[in-house]
């Protein structure tokens, strides 16, 4: 599997191509680029929370949706904690606008209800989009270093078998852009803690750096997961654009601090006639 840039009447977005093969599924990861909000903001901003005007964020919406396939009013989304949770969504948690109440925290969401697009935001943590074609069900999770510690995109595949009879084999994954090794070097915590969630497995994605600091690969780590979790490894894409690096086109917390927009990913099953 592989990711793929596509653009859409001026929208430039990511996707993983054999997922948009498989059919039955509209995903994209977004990018800053397309949209109608200005400033600090400028241009596709999807985050509700930034003091962006709404009725930009509305606007961005409709186009990044329009984008992806997604159109149609109706998102999941969850008060992001930089946990392990993964929610399932019924008809009882989705919303029209965006700026609608959220009344749950969680960092993972998942669904078999056609038409409702799961919402997960980043700029730099790592975006992971899931599609069972065999069972209908998609996921999304939101995987900061945390959230990667705490296993959340193996606890997603875990959680598809639990609820709707997933097979692991079965599923596609897409790990979308989200900071590289290259730009996120850390203190000590963080590769203790995924020397605690991998042990001896997690050395292969953390390096020492000259500074005392180290280099820790996020993206390597979430895919190594998914494969202990039992996804096939040619089921696994994963974005090498580093959110840090590409401010042009990337949202970047570590770049750019409360000053900027967030990046959405999201997935929806296709209503099939």
């Amino acid at each position: 599997m592989n990711i793929i840039e596509k653009q859409h009447q001026g929208v430039t977005f990511l996707a993983a191509d054999e997922l948009s093969a498989a059919g039955g599924v509209a995903h994209g990861f977004s990018t800053r680029l397309g949209g109608v909000s200005q400033g600090m903001w400028s241009s596709l901003n999807l985050g509700v929370s930034r003091g962006d005007d709404p009725d930009h964020v509305r606007e961005n919406y409709r186009r990044f949706l329009s984008a992806v396939g997604a159109a149609g009013g109706r998102l999941a989304m969850a008060n992001q904690v930089h946990g392990g949770e993964v929610r399932t969504v019924t008809s009882a948690d989705w919303k029209q606008d965006p700026y609608g109440k959220v009344c749950f925290e969680a960092d993972g969401l998942m669904t078999d209800i056609p038409g409702v697009a799961l919402c997960v935001f980043t700029a730099d943590c790592i975006p992971v989009l899931f599609y069972d074609p065999v069972r209908r069900v998609v996921a999304a999770v939101h995987a900061g270093w945390r959230g990667t510690a705490a296993g959340i995109a193996a606890r997603a595949v875990e959680r598809m078998g639990q609820v709707y009879g997933s097979r692991p084999e079965d599923i596609l994954a897409a790990i979308g852009p989200g900071i590289g090794p290259c730009c996120f070097d850390t203190h000590e915590d963080v590769p203790n803690a995924m020397m605690a969630s991998l042990s001896t497995a997690a050395l292969a994605y953390i390096q020492s750096l000259e500074n005392g600091k180290y280099s820790v690969d996020l993206k390597g780590i979430n895919a190594r997961q998914l494969e202990q979790a039992g996804v096939l490894g040619e089921h696994i894409a994963v974005c090498q654009a580093c959110t840090a690096c590409d401010t042009e086109t990337f949202w970047s917390h570590r770049r750019m601090g409360i000053n900027r927009g967030s990046m959405a990913s999201v997935i929806a099953l296709q209503c099939t006639d």
